[in-house]
């Protein structure tokens, strides 16, 4: 019977034959995706659309949903086999429309990969009044997946891909005040939560989703510098974190040390197509292999012991069907 990778018994390499260096290109080579279906969120910019790029060259068919589409027309303007629909990840029914136009197609979903994903913002509340964080990396993605879990079936082996973060290292998940209602926002820990949660989520649907063929994985992509992420980081961040300098000004010697976007999209192509990992999920990946327990302060990568933990993953789905108020019955 398949382990469980709770309390990370599964984050060990396994060898991969890849690292932080390998790119997109790498990776997909020999991998031939024809008839294969992905959704990929964020697909239209930074390391979501370098995704996009790669698998419709591998023969695959993404839909891309957007919040913008006319933009989302013009960056992916060339690319081969892409739907572009519209889709807000904040908005509930915005994604209840999308998912139910899929469904109708009647046609199954071998990869949702939930690529896309806010940080750096301030204090903001979708309709249920859940912070923009959570509500955007965390329960859009928790949404997205239950409504779209008949398709991902219907595949016989799909893949589910959360694209989470060593941000997690920010923040535990936080039970008591997970929307900042009693204490003080801080945008970096509220980031953390959201990529915690996420970890948890990753970990505890592929308990259930296995015995269908679906499994799940979060990934790291790595730091990258050339994104839409940090759009609305305020300076003083970018300067706390090195990549400005006290003017204001981008500092090359960290700019040219991050990683560039089609190596920060390589683990999620890994992700998705590695024969690797056919028989193994619940894993957070990075650098193009499974990550290790960072067991304590002194390790700056891998994941998070509390974020694979058994009674938080199983506490966490509860919470989450009761913010979200969508009950995923994962049968």
């Amino acid at each position: 019977m398949e382990k469980s990778n709770y309390n990370g018994a599964l984050q060990k390499s396994i060898g991969s034959g890849f690292n932080a260096t390998s790119t997109t290109s790498d990776v997909i080579k020999g991998i031939d995706l024809k008839g294969k279906i992905a959704i990929v969120t964020g697909g239209n910019t930074g390391i979501g659309l370098e995704t996009v790029k790669t698998l419709s060259k591998a023969g695959a068919t993404i839909i891309v949903p957007a919040r913008d589409v006319e933009k989302a027309k013009e960056n992916l303007q060339g690319i081969a086999n892409v739907e572009i629909e519209e889709m807000d990840l904040i908005d509930a029914n915005s994604i209840d429309n999308f998912t139910e136009k899929f469904l109708a197609s009647g046609r199954p979903l071998h990869l949702l990969i939930n690529n896309a994903g806010i940080m750096f913002v301030p204090l903001r509340r979708d309709s249920r009044g859940n912070e923009s964080q959570l509500a955007t990396n965390y329960l859009a993605v928790f949404r997205l997946t239950a409504r779209l879990w008949e398709a991902l079936k219907k595949a016989n082996g799909a893949r589910v891909i959360n694209v989470s973060s060593l941000g997690h290292h920010f923040a535990p998940f936080n039970f008591e005040d997970p929307n900042f209602e009693h204490g003080e926002y801080e945008t970096l820990q509220a980031y953390g939560r959201s990529k915690t949660a996420l970890n948890l989520f990753s970990l505890e649907l592929n308990n259930s989703a296995k015995s269908f063929g679906v499994r799940v994985y979060s990934i790291h992509p790595g730091n990258i510098w050339g994104t839409e992420l940090a759009r609305e980081a305020p300076v003083e961040i970018l300067q706390q974190f090195g990549f400005l300098d006290d003017k204001g000004n981008p500092v090359p010697e960290v700019i040219d040390s991050l990683k560039t976007i089609p190596q920060g999209a390589a683990t999620t192509i890994w992700a998705a197509t590695s024969p690797l990992l056919n028989e193994t999920g619940g894993v957070y990946l990075e650098d193009v292999d499974i990550a290790e327990l960072a067991i304590d302060s002194s390790i700056l990568n891998g994941v998070k012991p509390y974020s694979l933990d058994e009674a938080s993953a199983i506490q966490l789905w509860k919470l989450t069907e009761e913010l979200s108020g969508v009950i995923f019955n994962v049968d």
